[in-house]
């Protein structure tokens, strides 16, 4: 998956004279991006709302670490507790592992490396896309460096961060084993999406039986799916709803949880506050040795929630959540824990429903409602969670087209994705009717968690390296400090592989193979663009009318090449005897960045000269603004192209920089007066390779002004009339196959896989909302 199409700008004095010709008829638009400042900032929030979306993500991000004390000390001790100490011990292990890994890690320092709010491991992989260049699918050009969303850190040629960067660029393997570890980490992400529904729901239920002991366990698996089948019902209402819903239950749940903590220290055992001590962990671990170890993959669920944490900050502001953590959910979560002990160290026969047990009998069931409802709101965290990163995988052609419905208009992070829900949904229910076990499932969950910790931990340290230029002292410590607590837990989890571990790498296996052929796939379908690109000095040679018949239309000609003639166009000429009187190549880009403001969507230039009446336009798009379907499009489209047109024969009349930045700075003002085709956003315009000489300032420019008016009005009549006469869309459809000589193993993957990927994929038409009767689809096999 070789991306070695990258073009380097300083071979350019080096190519042929048919390569310099291509390049001054078919120029990169430099210009045109450079010429957008429009500063786009994120919002600042009000203390009230801060207040409000602080409160709102308690019902969509800490839900599910909220709920971890209803299994984590049953999943520390399955086989009962044989010494108070062992309590102690293991209190203090929660203890600072909340305090390390939650609190330190993620909600002060991984939480900070967002990409302007967006978090989860394909945001952090497209921070290091934007300050080195590993992206695998080769379409990087400088002009996307002058949007003003796309940040990026410079730094000094012999600096550690530099050293950095040309180690990961130096080699191809290197590019493709950082991106599949940003895929393993994703599909764990994914994993947590459906265990965690079971393993919270499940345990929740549970506590029916402590009331009924006599009850079959299938009845308690029946609750569990019922509970699991309204909630992924509900998810089409959006996060926004959901979490004004559900914040309201997990602050009255970690308000009584941390009440019910501490009315059990103060009941039963005031000395576990010992547990504060780290020696405690010395003398559990020493005293239980491998029985020790292995209960570290139960304690471990303490922390689980936190990956999720990260990736749900496309839906709130990382102050909101970080308010949101220190006030409430840690405190109440650590006198959680505390009371458990507390009590356990009293009855340590009741280790196996050990919160329910805690419970004042008083209070009992209505804590037992909250507690399932609780359940249910932890589910929706992870939810969430996978709903963002598939979102993000999209934009980075890591995942199939999918439709990505978008729930809110003030919060564009808030999404529901239908086909995931539902998958999620079969395979949660698979999970929770399978083991109908919350231990196995337990197991299965850690192992999930854990992964993503590592993953996450790893592209940390490149982004300590190359965007924040941290000295490397400070990463060596972040890093030992990450991989001692986080490898710990991973090999003890290794100890439960068959007790329920395999379930995460399975299904982690099997997203892995869907998104790494699919993004395959989409390398082989860009390379082949690019290599078959047709030469601008054969369309020259054409003539205007392309040695066609120009019948009144415009045609879209989507492309995936941001410059250069399609083979599409060539296969398409050579085929039909007609070709529309305005043919505009798009170029639909997506960016390693969160969001293209409105105003800098488009790029628009000539290509070659104006009788041949051919543009391209580039609309470029982040993985926060991916997919949502676009019904005014084509009008954004031809409203570029218009002013373009206005711009364009306004410069031609001008012959100094100042007077073509006045023009270019007044251009709202002229745009306001033309009625027809009013923007209200700054545009670009491409390069005039001619421009009049200025004899008499007064004169020349007056003359060639009204010259350049009528012709702006010229063109523009003829591409309205053109525009009523039909738009007509050209769509490539290139199918890709594998060659008779290659292995078994590539002939499944392109052949089979892909192929259904493909066919069951959204097409673009329908994201760009494409009437089916101006649809031409162009077909052309291509062997890899």
């Amino acid at each position: 998956m070789s991306s070695g199409m990258e073009i380097d700008e300083d071979e350019n004095e080096t190519k042929g004279g048919m390569w310099v010709l291509d390049q001054k008829l078919d120029q990169p638009m430099d210009e045109e991006a450079g010429r957008i400042r429009n500063m786009y900032r994120e919002k600042k929030f009000s203390t009230m709302l801060l207040l409000r979306l602080a409160f709102q993500s308690l019902g969509v991000v800490y839900g599910d670490l909220g709920t971890s004390p209803l299994y984590v000390f049953y999943n520390t001790f399955p086989r009962g507790i044989k010494d108070t100490e062992d309590v102690i011990g293991a209190l203090s292990l929660i203890i600072y592992s909340l305090t390390l890994v939650p609190l330190l890690k993620y909600v002060f320092i991984v939480c900070r490396a967002n990409d302007n709010g967006q978090g989860g491991t394909f945001a952090l992989y497209s921070l290091l896309c934007r300050h080195a260049k590993i992206k695998t699918i080769p379409n990087q050009h400088r002009t996307d460096e002058d949007l003003t969303t796309y940040s990026r850190n410079t730094f000094e040629e012999h600096s550690c961060a530099a050293k950095t960067k040309r180690w990961l660029e130096a080699y191809a393997f290197r590019k493709n084993a950082l991106l599949i570890l940003v895929l393993v980490g994703t599909c764990m992400v994914i994993g947590d999406g459906i265990l965690t529904p079971a393993i919270s729901v499940l345990s929740a239920s549970g506590g029916i039986k402590v009331d009924h002991p006599k009850m079959s366990n299938d009845v308690v698996v029946l609750v569990a799916v019922f509970i699991l089948v309204g909630l992924f019902s509900m998810q089409h209402y959006g996060t926004d709803k959901v979490g004004w819903m559900f914040a309201p239950v997990v602050l009255l749940w970690f308000l009584i949880i941390g009440g019910i903590g501490i009315f059990n220290i103060w009941k039963y055992d005031t000395s576990v506050l010992k547990a504060f001590s780290p020696l405690y962990i010395y003398h559990y671990l020493r005293r239980g040795r491998k029985e020790a170890w292995i209960s570290l993959g139960g304690i471990m669920l303490s922390i689980t929630g936190t990956e999720a944490l990260f990736a749900d900050l496309a839906h709130f502001p990382v102050s909101a959540i970080q308010l949101a953590f220190t006030v409430i959910v840690f405190p109440c979560l650590l006198l959680a824990y505390i009371g458990q002990a507390a009590y356990l160290t009293q009855h340590k026969d009741h280790v196996a429903e050990a919160f329910y047990r805690s419970i004042p009998e008083s209070i009992y069931w209505p804590v037992f409602v909250i507690a399932t409802l609780a359940a249910i709101v932890a589910s929706q965290a992870t939810i969430s969670a996978t709903f963002s990163i598939i979102k993000q995988a999209l934009a980075l052609g890591c995942f199939p087209r999918v439709k990505v419905v978008h729930t809110s208009k003030k919060f564009l992070g808030q999404i529901y994705i239908p086909d995931i829900n539902w998958i999620l949904m079969i395979l949660c229910i698979a999970v929770t009717a399978g083991f109908r076990n919350q231990s196995q499932i337990g197991n299965a969950y850690g192992t999930a968690v854990v992964i993503v910790m590592l993953v996450t931990t790893l592209l940390m340290v490149l982004i300590m390296l190359l965007v924040w230029h941290c000295h490397w002292i400070l990463v060596v410590i972040f890093t030992c400090l990450s991989l001692v607590v986080e490898c710990t837990y991973f090999s003890a989890t290794l100890f439960k592989v068959d007790q329920g571990g395999w379930v995460p790498l399975v299904i982690a296996a099997a997203f892995l193979v869907i998104m790494y052929v699919w993004h395959y796939g989409t390398v082989k379908r860009y390379e082949f663009e690019m290599h078959s690109k047709v030469s601008m000095a054969w369309i020259l040679g054409l003539g205007p009318s392309l040695g066609l018949v120009r019948v009144p239309g415009i045609g879209l000609v989507y492309t995936e090449l941001a410059g250069g003639v399609p083979h599409i166009f060539s296969h398409f000429i050579t085929n039909l005897p007609a070709i529309h009187s305005v043919v505009v190549f798009v170029c639909v880009k997506y960016l390693p960045v969160y969001t293209v403001p409105d105003d800098e969507r488009f790029l628009v230039k000539r290509i070659g000269p104006k009788n041949f009446r051919m543009f391209r336009c580039v609309a470029r798009y982040g993985y926060k603004d991916l997919h949502k379907k676009d019904d005014e499009f084509e009008k954004k489209l031809f409203d570029n192209v218009f002013v373009f047109v206005r711009l364009e024969s306004m410069m031609e009349g001008c012959s100094d920089s100042d007077e073509y930045s006045s023009l270019y700075g007044g251009q709202q003002t002229l745009l306001k007066m033309n009625n027809s085709n009013t923007i209200h956003t700054d545009l670009t315009i491409s390069s005039v390779d001619t421009i009049v000489p200025v004899k008499s300032p007064q004169n020349t420019t007056s003359s060639s002004g009204c010259k350049s008016i009528q012709t702006e009005m010229d063109e523009l009549e003829f591409l309205n009339k053109c525009r009523d006469a039909g738009v007509v869309h050209i769509l490539g459809n290139t199918v890709i196959r594998a060659s008779r000589e290659s292995r078994f193993y590539k002939k499944i993957a392109i052949n089979y896989i892909y192929a259904f990927l493909r066919k069951i994929c959204r097409e673009n038409s329908v994201i760009f909302n494409v009437p089916h009767e101006s649809l031409l689809n162009v077909g052309q096999i291509f062997y890899v």
